[in-house]
């Protein structure tokens, strides 16, 4: 005996009996597939080339190299063509092009943030023209700063791509995306670019469409997170318990002196902890 030891059947973690790789880009170079049985990696080839195995293996992994960096999509807003399925829409449009575009849409209240949205149903508005949105049962727009952000449509069981992958298949070849779809939630597909993300899902016995602009979603974010910011300085600035060096107590908010209190004299505590360690008691007043 050497000083290895060989795993008995009893130590060999579980594996499938077998697993093929194969790429067609391999399989046109060498006819070859690896195939997992028992633990090992086993080439099966014909060597029509006669290329040798290391070769092909070099072969398999620069292929799946290749397969991998395919997968992604730097595609930007800017590079998207305009496209029949959006019916005149496209992200960045002004709220202005967009009622061009249907004249009887109408826009909610801009929030705090620059945000507004609405929507548009032809199946149930008679005065929108039906025609020129056929197969469309409900569209939603969300502008950021009166510019179109998000575009969502809902089309209805009539439309011609009518399962999820014939529409990432349509969608793709009319906007010229690359084959980087991945699944998204319950047998929905999911594309991520560069500023962009579209997704596709069955809602209603329709396919569901919606691409959104990411860095204006990180506007948003970044909106949201300096507000929540500031309101959490002024409930801590109105929390605020204020003291008098002179008299040594202090009082609670909503609880103030009967005169104000010199600046000179004036202190600031965070709590009534935090006073009542620095020596000061609370005002008979406030009790």
């Amino acid at each position: 005996m050497t000083g290895d030891r060989r795993l008995g059947t009893a130590d060999r973690p579980s594996l499938p009996s077998a697993i093929v790789f194969d790429s067609p880009f391999v399989h046109a170079m060498t006819n070859e597939k690896w195939k997992m049985t028992n633990g090992k990696f086993v080439l099966q080839s014909s060597l029509s080339h006669g290329l040798p195995p290391l070769a092909a293996l070099l072969i398999l992994l620069c292929s799946i190299t290749s397969f991998a960096q395919e997968k992604k999509c730097t595609l930007k807003l800017a590079d998207l063509p305009a496209s029949p399925e959006l019916f005149g829409f496209q992200l960045g449009m002004t709220t202005e092009q967009a009622k061009s575009r249907v004249p009887q849409l109408k826009f909610g209240r801009v929030d705090s943030f620059g945000v507004s949205k609405t929507s548009i149903n032809p199946d149930f508005d008679p005065r929108i023209d039906k025609a020129s949105l056929n197969g469309v049962r409900t569209v939603s727009l969300d502008f950021l700063d009166g510019r179109l952000t998000s575009l969502w449509f809902g089309y209805d069981s009539t439309f011609k791509w009518a399962t999820v992958p014939d529409f990432v298949s349509g969608i793709s070849q009319s906007l010229h995306l690359p084959d980087a779809w991945r699944p998204w939630k319950i047998r929905g597909q999911q594309l991520s670019c560069a500023d962009f993300e579209m997704t596709v899902i069955i809602v209603a016995e329709g396919p569901s469409f919606r691409i959104n602009d990411q860095a204006a979603e990180g506007t948003i974010a970044a909106r949201r997170a300096a507000k929540e910011e500031q309101n959490s300085a002024a409930e801590a600035a109105a929390a605020e318990i204020i003291a008098d060096k002179q008299t040594r107590v202090y009082y609670l908010d909503g609880c103030l002196p009967a005169q104000e209190i010199k600046e000179a004299d004036r202190v600031a505590f965070n709590s009534k902890g935090e006073a009542e360690k620095a020596g000061y008691k609370l005002a008979k007043s406030c009790q």
